[in-house]
Order: structure tokens, then C-alpha cells, then sequence
């Protein structure tokens, strides 16, 4: 019925267990400066199989405010043998929309693309993103987010750099 195969693909996400420091970068729309945030994550495996990150960071702050608070996000990822995909889902306690994963992984870039679909900036309904999470080295790992242009370019507006602590 159900079974539990442990793939390199699930071999490769336990190389992000530990715990972790980021710096973030994000575009806040089109003639705003640069928000800069910076945080911590910890990530554990459930099982052999699913990758789960728990992070908490500081959150743009809003103009004319001198915080923009604490946000809380919780990432799950894995493999599907049967979908032949790398599957997830990301929360964040910023916003009620549950982000929905599927992608690919190319091991010998250590680059990891999940695509997804989610609310447009500008609330006119829904738009196509995608984020990458590339491990640099095991103490090195980036992730971004970018979103799909009407022209059909992606826009990168968010890039992180994380560094192990433990």
C-alpha cells in the first residue's frame, strides 16, 4: 500500500539538519528601497524522509514604523517517488495563504527549484513563483523567491544567505 522508499533525494535534504543563521534582502515593489532582514532556522528530519524547517526573523518593516515585528514560518519538503517530483509546503505566520511545493532537484548543482502559485502583489488574484534553494557548501546554503512577470520573465524579490551554527 503505502511505501516508505528512502531516495538520494532524501538523502540529500539531510545535509540541512542543524540549526541556522539568515540575511535576507527583499524588493518591496518598484521604487522602494531594499528591506533587509535576519533571522534563524532550525531544521530536523521526520524520518528518513521529510526535510522540516522552522524559522523566525524579523519582517519588513511598514513605512513610517521603526519594527516591522517577528514573523514565524515553517517549511516541509520531500520526495515523491510516485510524482517523480520533490514536494512541500511553506507557512508563514504573516499571511493565511498555504504555499503548495512541487519541483525538481539537480544534485550535481546541489540546486533545489520549487514551483508554486500564491496571491499577486498587487491582490488582482494569482501569480506563478519560484523559489531555489542551492546548498554553496555544508555551512553554505542560499534560498530566493521570484515571481512570474506578465512578459513571462522571472523576478527575483527576495534572496537569502544562511550560515550553520551548530
Amino acid at each position: 500500500m503505502f511505501e516508505n522508499q528512502t531516495t538520494k533525494e532524501h538523502e540529500w535534504l539531510q545535509q540541512m539538519v542543524g540549526k541556522w543563521t539568515f540575511e535576507a534582502e527583499a524588493v518591496m515593489g518598484p521604487d522602494q528601497p531594499t528591506s533587509k532582514a535576519t533571522g534563524k532556522e532550525t531544521v530536523r528530519m521526520l524520518g528518513a524522509n521529510w526535510l522540516i524547517g522552522e524559522g523566525e526573523g524579523e519582517m519588513p518593516c511598514p513605512e513610517g514604523q521603526t519594527e516591522g515585528g517577528v514573523g514565524y514560518t515553517v517549511i516541509t519538503i520531500g520526495y515523491s517517488p510516485e510524482k517523480k517530483a520533490m514536494v512541500g509546503t511553506w507557512i508563514g505566520s504573516m499571511m493565511n495563504h498555504m504555499w503548495l511545493y512541487e519541483g525538481s532537484l539537480d544534485l550535481e548543482k546541489g540546486l533545489l527549484t520549487l514551483n508554486s502559485s500564491g496571491p499577486s502583489f498587487d491582490g488582482s488574484g494569482m501569480s506563478a513563483y519560484r523559489e531555489t534553494l542551492q546548498m554553496i557548501s555544508p555551512r553554505e546554503r542560499t534560498f530566493s523567491s521570484a515571481v512570474k512577470g506578465e512578459d513571462g520573465e522571472w523576478l527575483t524579490f527576495m534572496t537569502a544567505v544562511y550560515k550553520r551554527v551548530d
